[in-house]
């Protein structure tokens, strides 16, 4: 495959192992040089745990390097010089138990195992001082949003910190997918985020293909990326009609709500599922787009992209929502940057980055998709930037619609073999939040050893955090609502 495929396959005994303190040199030297960092995680091997970290350098595609270690084993933190490490250093030690020497804020991710029944132990951090308080919201909330705990630190109403505690909808999916045959996961997969089933099943189905040695046709992967791009303007549409609903700004919210139902209710004329869940299958998908569901979603699309354009005209005309999302929220640049920020939330801070962009594959590299960012990094940011990437969404739907390909993906699925022994496989899909990772590891039987899964949620849950410091604590909502972050995502 080449350098800038979104699927890397890598045998495991040509991966070279580092000693624990060189590994964590070398990604902080990779680092230090412009790379990003993409995943880092382990996995037990009898008494020592074998880490991975994901790489990408700049301009450059995946890499991967590897290291073994005794369990309970310490290493110089790499957030102390790379604070986008943070939350993948804290997440190695809550599974695996290797410790990040230096680390400034060593807490649990989501209380895995044994440290489910210590959540109430949870470290805060205090703020102290005349006239300081403290407002705990959650892990109950008044409406149907997951569990998670909101530890407000105020000064009067504006927030000095937010702390944001959650681990609530912790499932255990990443050991329960070791439990099924390596094929038949799809069904499971599609529920790991369930606003993210195409995007979650597509890199699962493209990383149990690369392990069997079975390509897909150009057209099969034209199909999968409709149903991505359907799954990105739902999604999108929903944090729209979020924000509006937030700031009582009615008409937008009654509107983009009937147009995502047009969106998905077009997605389940195709494949039976408004989320698109049962599309997707290792070796194919099991509905192709035949003429009549091609002129079908054209036709919808045009006269969707019309009446989005309207309320969009709408709600950026308005004086009330430019007083409630400009300046609101706002997340710096540097601050994205530092903090290894992903998908739309880093974009909307000036960051430049979209896998479909710097990681193509064969389908974005026939079928480009442009890369749109704002750079103010607020509220306001956030909504512009969500407008824009619908919009560039129809465009390259209607484009891909209208391509020779596209009616020629029939409802069949070629059939897959063994997959590959002691090989690992590492996909990355940009979902409607940000990449999508899998990872799937083989043994020397080819069964699987291991299934790594990161949302793009645990990245940036903490620039929400961030973005909520100097506001009002009634713009939380909005800050939260522009975010749009995933609870069960985080939690797995």
């Amino acid at each position: 495959m080449g350098p800038f495929e979104s699927t890397v396959l890598a045998p495991a005994r040509e991966l070279a192992t580092l000693p624990l303190a060189g590994w964590a040199e070398a990604c902080t030297q990779a680092l230090d040089a412009g790379g990003r960092l993409v995943a880092l995680f382990g996995r037990p091997d009898g008494d020592e745990i074998v880490v991975t970290t994901v790489l990408q350098s700049a301009g450059a595609g995946l890499s991967l390097l590897r290291s073994r270690a005794p369990r309970g084993a310490g290493y110089p933190s790499i957030t102390a010089r790379h604070p986008a490490a943070q939350m993948p250093e804290r997440e190695l030690w809550e599974q695996t138990g290797l410790v990040p020497e230096g680390h400034p804020w060593l807490k649990p991710v989501r209380f895995e195992g044994p440290g489910a029944p210590r959540m109430a132990d949870y470290p805060f951090f205090t703020v102290r001082g005349q006239e300081t308080h403290e407002v705990g919201v959650g892990p109950i909330h008044a409406s149907v949003i997951e569990p998670g705990h909101f530890r407000f630190m105020c000064h009067g109403e504006r927030v000095q910190h937010l702390e944001i505690q959650l681990g609530y909808q912790h499932r255990g999916v990443e050991a329960l997918l070791l439990t099924r045959p390596p094929l038949a996961l799809t069904s499971l997969v599609e529920t790991i985020a369930g606003d993210s089933s195409v995007a979650y099943a597509w890199g699962y189905c493209a990383a149990v293909e690369a392990l069997a040695g079975v390509p897909v046709a150009p057209e099969v992967e034209l199909v999968r990326g409709v149903a991505l791009e359907l799954e990105r303007i739902a999604m999108h549409l929903a944090a729209l009609t979020g924000m509006a609903t937030d700031i009582a700004f009615l008409q937008g919210g009654a509107s983009y709500g009937r147009l995502r139902t047009a969106i998905i209710n077009a997605t389940m004329r195709v494949c039976g599922s408004r989320f698109g869940r049962g599309w997707l299958r290792p070796g194919g998908v099991r509905h192709g787009l035949g003429d009549a569901h091609r002129r079908a979603l054209l036709g919808m699309l045009s006269a969707f992209a019309k009446d989005f354009a309207e309320v969009n005209a709408l709600m950026l005309g308005a004086r009330s929502v430019r007083s409630r999302l400009q300046g609101t929220g706002i997340l710096t640049p540097l601050a994205a940057r530092e903090l290894g920020l992903v998908g739309l939330t880093a974009r909307a801070s000036g960051v430049a980055t979209d896998s479909r962009h710097d990681l193509p594959g064969r389908l974005y590299t026939e079928q480009p998709v442009a890369l749109l960012t704002e750079d103010t990094g607020d509220c306001w940011a956030r909504l512009r930037l969500r407008m824009r990437e619908i919009d560039e969404s129809v465009r390259w739907l209607q484009q891909a619609l209208e391509s020779p390909a596209a009616a020629l993906c029939a409802d069949t699925l070629v059939p897959l073999g063994p997959l590959e022994p002691d090989t690992l496989c590492v996909t990355v899909r940009e979902g409607f939040r940000g990449p999508v990772l899998q990872a799937l590891e083989t043994d020397a039987h080819g069964r699987l050893l291991h299934y790594k899964l990161q949302d793009p949620s645990l990245l940036n849950w903490f620039g929400l955090a961030l973005a909520t410091r100097d506001n009002e604590i009634s713009d939380f909502p909005i800050c939260n609502k522009s975010f749009d972050l995933s609870y069960c995502g985080n939690d797995l």
